[in-house]
């Protein structure tokens, strides 16, 4: 495989990286992503403008991960129009730069998330449920669309609609683990709504599976299949670390501090791996407290 990477020193992008042998990089500071990222070969990449068609010379496989992180800073408009257009635009531009080329990648594995689908309360969702009409739901529709463009190219297009990423160093996790360990967690607003996760290892396979497996395509949700409530998710972090969970954070508080990115963490959507099941792909970490207490006993 010789892959074209972006968004590669991003979470998801490290673990992807270390896949690899000698990906392409697409970054805006090229100098930098060689110097954490190690045998790469790299091309910086002005997001305003279409990549360099060099970078995609003899490339076969397009992994798309850039975007402005969703969990950092408050949502104001600004913050919203970044994290719209940081997924739509560059998408289409990457998109465009494959058009221009005579000899093309036979794969496109981009990013999405469960965002896609909304709040939705106990319903199970999988990848042929229609969309939420959110915020979030919008951009992911956004996104997606811009991606499937490339299938009139005669590129095979595979979308990761991507739940809560679990890892060792970095990700929300490492949000989390210095409050639980203080025993300052709990479960936020009631608990009841459903947390799709996923271990940052199984990501990384779905991506690969997506570009290996010709009969996958269009959305694929990288989602674990033993999706949990968020009450059973903080009373599982908590046991992982030899804690309790019992200071809730109630809803309205959550949004008094957090704004509209609240409705991040008060979502419920009870999604399925359909896709992947059905292609046969067994997970790694298929159980949220093995998850857990690996990626504690690591970080």
């Amino acid at each position: 495989m010789r892959a074209l990477v972006t968004g590669a020193t991003g979470f998801v992008g490290r673990r992807l990286i270390e896949q690899l042998e000698r990906p392409v990089v697409l970054s805006r500071n090229a100098q930098r992503a060689k110097e954490q990222l190690g045998d790469v070969e790299e091309f910086t990449w002005n997001t305003t403008e279409q990549p360099s068609s060099a970078a995609f010379e003899g490339v076969d496989t397009v992994f798309h991960f850039a975007g402005e992180p969703m969990a950092q800073g408050r949502w104001t408009a600004a913050k919203k129009r970044r994290i719209l257009d940081s997924r739509v635009d560059t998408t289409r531009r990457v998109v465009e730069a494959m058009a221009s080329r005579r000899e093309r990648p036979s794969v496109l594995v981009s990013a999405s998330a469960v965002g896609w689908y909304g709040n939705r309360g106990d319903e199970v969702l999988d990848e042929s449920s229609t969309p939420g009409d959110d915020f979030l739901a919008q951009v992911c529709k956004a996104w997606e669309a811009e991606a499937l463009k490339a299938s009139d190219l005669g590129i095979r297009v595979v979308l990761l609609r991507i739940g809560l990423v679990l890892g060792s160093g970095g990700g929300a996790i490492a949000k989390m683990l210095p409050v639980f360990r203080l025993g300052l967690g709990g479960r936020l607003g009631h608990g009841r709504q459903w947390m799709p996760w996923i271990h940052l290892d199984d990501v990384v396979q779905l991506a690969l599976m997506g570009a290996e497996n010709q009969a996958l395509r269009g959305p694929m949700n990288a989602v674990t299949p033993s999706v949990v409530t968020n009450t059973e998710f903080t009373q599982t972090l908590a046991r992982a670390l030899n804690r309790k969970a019992i200071l809730p954070t109630p809803a309205l508080g959550l949004r008094v501090v957090l704004g509209e990115f609240a409705t991040a963490f008060l979502a419920s959507q009870r999604v399925t791996p359909r896709v992947a099941l059905d292609a046969g792909i067994s997970f790694r970490y298929p159980r949220l407290d093995v998850a857990l207490r690996s990626i504690v006993a690591t970080g």
